[in-house]
């Protein structure tokens, strides 16, 4: 079994204007924002918000035009290459079967722009809720959900994000049969593969873990001897060669705040634990997104303006991760967030004391980072490349009415 540090997790306040508390919505990370869209509170949303994590601040954005969905709940959202795209998440109406429920949101125009296919579209995956979307080169790969009155779906479709025409995938005959249908699952992608757990089976809550080799177009199920249990409404991204998977519930019905991450390289599955006072709440239903170079997938690079960059070397500092030691005292203070708990030679030690945990986190301050990049967009300077890794969960049951959207951020000892 792969060994691993333990985790910081601490609640980022969030200050007005702020999405409202929600789950079953859909989140994803472009830069240094996180863009979030839809979801259910007291009844289906239609709002569109983006969160600068740097900042701490958020903005909402037009969410009225022709271009954009209407109300969403349990759609899936991915980036690529400056585009946002939404897909699935209508609730249930005639309307729902007669189009391709699919939005593409304009990151640099600020803006829902139309899609169009480069050649006439025969078939489309129809509206479902409880799917997943995961991009793997240029290819955005839909699996399963929920359809109206067909139940759960093996329907597994791929979108040429270049042409944007969809076809339907198969698996060659030396594959194995697939996860069959799923949804309510959740997916990761590493290289050239994407990787399934759990979620439902009609009514039956699973624990299988597959994995899909787009060179190959081959399914292969992971038998491992340790991991998660059974789960459902649980999330998961890729970390560096890992897959993390948090949340969700257990075939008991109960909610999880289980942090597991899955080696890819080891093909092994160990649990996380949590710094002492640190712990999350369990989560059903809610996003996750990674942020920082460990988070990136390996085929996509950072933008950045070389010219610029060389210009501005004199200027300014490069954001390194300057930190400062300082005791978890910290934790819920809306001007600091944390960044690389311990030091990876000492991550693994059993012997530490609680006192001696708290002095050797590390925090940044968020504040000073805001007023030291307040004239990145004048000067041209891409923040993301600089960013702390660190993972944000966002929203999901149980939910305080009432309240902003919560958002806790988790960074791991050896980041």
């Amino acid at each position: 079994m792969s060994q691993s540090g333990p985790c910081l997790w601490t609640r980022l306040p969030q200050s007005s204007p702020a999405p409202c508390e929600r789950f079953k919505l859909a989140c994803c990370s472009h830069q240094q924002y996180v863009y979030v869209l839809g979801g259910r509170h007291s009844t289906c949303q239609r709002d569109f918000w983006s969160y600068n994590v740097v900042c701490n601040e958020w903005a909402e954005l037009n969410c009225t035009s022709d271009a954009a969905p209407e109300a969403l709940e349990e759609h899936s959202m991915v980036a690529h290459e400056g585009s946002v795209l939404v897909f699935g998440g209508m609730l249930d109406c005639a309307y729902s079967s007669l189009r391709c429920p699919l939005w593409v949101f304009d990151v640099m125009k600020q803006k829902w722009v139309h899609w169009h296919g480069k050649s006439p579209q025969t078939e489309s995956p129809s509206n479902r809720k409880g799917h997943s979307a995961v991009v793997i080169g240029s290819n955005m790969l839909l699996y399963g959900g929920y359809i109206d009155l067909k139940g759960s779906s093996q329907e597994f479709w791929s979108l040429d994000l270049d042409s944007m025409v969809w076809s339907p995938l198969s698996c060659s005959p030396q594959s194995s049969l697939g996860p069959g249908p799923r949804h309510s699952h959740a997916c990761a992608a590493f290289q050239s593969c994407m990787y399934l757990y759990g979620g439902l089976k009609g009514l039956r809550e699973q624990r299988d873990f597959w994995m899909w080799n787009s060179s190959s177009s081959t399914w292969s199920s992971l038998k491992t001897k340790c991991g998660p249990s059974k789960l459902v409404g649980h999330s998961a991204v890729t970390y560096r060669d890992c897959m993390l998977v948090f949340g969700g519930r257990d075939g008991q019905n109960f909610p999880q705040n289980v942090l597991w991450r899955y080696n890819f390289s080891s093909q092994s599955w160990n649990q996380i634990t949590a710094l002492p006072n640190s712990s999350p709440p369990p989560k059903i239903d809610h996003c996750c997104a990674g942020l920082g170079p460990s988070y990136r997938p390996r085929s996509q690079k950072p933008a950045s303006n070389p010219g610029h960059q060389t210009q501005l070397e004199d200027k300014i500092r490069r954001f390194k991760n300057k930190c400062f030691p300082a005791r978890l005292s910290f934790l819920g203070s809306e001007n600091e967030i944390e960044l690389q708990p311990l030091t990876p030679e000492r991550s693994n030690s059993p012997d530490k004391t609680e006192k001696e945990w708290r002095m050797d986190c590390l925090t940044f301050e968020n504040k000073a980072l805001k007023n030291r990049w307040s004239f990145e967009e004048e000067m041209d300077v891409n923040i993301s490349q600089h960013l702390p890794d660190m993972l944000l969960v966002v929203g999901g049951r149980p939910c305080t009415p009432h309240t902003p959207i919560s958002v806790w951020q988790m960074t791991l000892a050896d980041s």
